[in-house]
């Protein structure tokens, strides 16, 4: 249902609290018969509400009740003021006695409209909007600078900022140390190529031009004057690449300045422990990685 200007500044009034009592009871009555119109007030009520969780209760000094009492006649007997009579012009009064009396019962007042009252009533309103402007404007001064003086409902809310750190970029690994030895014969026929890592002592024998011996195995030994005697790695494999950890019991110096000899065994590797074919590749490592510094 709509509602005039005056309904809804009627509903503002009473939400405020500024209408006369004769005027509550009004607003009261249609409330109870009009369930739209006290939603109305209720939405008023909701609205201005929000003032009373900022306003605190204030009890005036008693020197200001006594000035109020003062200003309105109760603070003593009050004797009626007495105002002198003007005198009548002559000429006047015998125009207002030939003038016939007018019957104010029976004058049409539909077209009339009492602009005190609206005045009164828009007065009032306004006032209570500027006191709820007032009000919002010290709301958000004190909730960008002073925000711990309000209520934890009025509190701003903390602004969250996601910030994204780059993963740590792990450094280049450093190169390990390796060597390699060239087993052969002679310069111009290699028969395998030893490479051996300095930091886990792990080595790989890769097959170059050596033959397959029918019945016989290749084996590898470690010959230095550090040892007793030769030490076997182990059985070359028939595959390009065998890859043994051998070394891993031996010092750096006595891997780094040994002899590596291959000799040809009964397939399957050495029976005794010790070389029983004869040598026929040999070679020396040499360093073709520096170590990490």
């Amino acid at each position: 249902m709509a509602y005039s200007e005056d309904h809804i500044a009627l509903a503002a009034e009473y939400a405020l609290g500024t209408l006369s009592a004769e005027e509550r009871v009004q607003v009261e009555t249609m409330m109870s018969v009009d369930k739209d119109f006290a939603a109305v007030v209720e939405a008023w009520e909701r609205k201005l509400g929000v003032l009373n969780q900022m306003v605190g209760l204030v009890e005036p000094r008693p020197e200001v009740w006594e000035k109020i009492r003062v200003a309105i006649g109760l603070a003593g007997t009050q004797e009626a003021i007495v105002h002198p009579e003007a005198p009548q012009p002559v000429a006047a009064a015998a125009v207002v006695a030939e003038q016939p009396a007018i019957d104010r019962s029976t004058l049409d007042r539909s077209n009339v409209i009492d602009f005190s009252v609206q005045a009164k009533r828009w007065r009032g309103v306004a006032t209570g909007m500027t006191a709820i402007a007032a009000m919002l404007v010290a709301l958000i001064a004190v909730q960008a600078y002073r925000p711990e003086l309000l209520p934890a409902g009025l509190r701003p809310k903390a602004a969250q900022q996601v910030v994204q750190t780059p993963a740590p970029v792990a450094p280049p690994a450093a190169a390990q140390s390796q060597y390699v030895a060239l087993l052969q014969t002679d310069a111009a026929s290699p028969a395998f190529i030893l490479t051996v890592d300095a930091a886990t002592k792990n080595f790989t024998v890769r097959k170059v031009g050596a033959e397959p011996q029918a019945g016989k195995s290749y084996e590898l030994w470690i010959v230095s004057d550090k040892l007793q005697r030769p030490r076997s790695l182990g059985v070359i494999g028939s595959n390009d690449f065998t890859s043994r950890a051998a070394l891993a019991a031996y010092d750096p110096d006595v891997v780094n300045q040994a002899t590596y000899a291959v000799t040809v065994e009964p397939e399957g590797g050495s029976p005794t422990g010790a070389a029983t074919g004869p040598i026929v590749f040999t070679g020396k490592l040499i360093e073709t990685v520096p170590p990490a510094r």
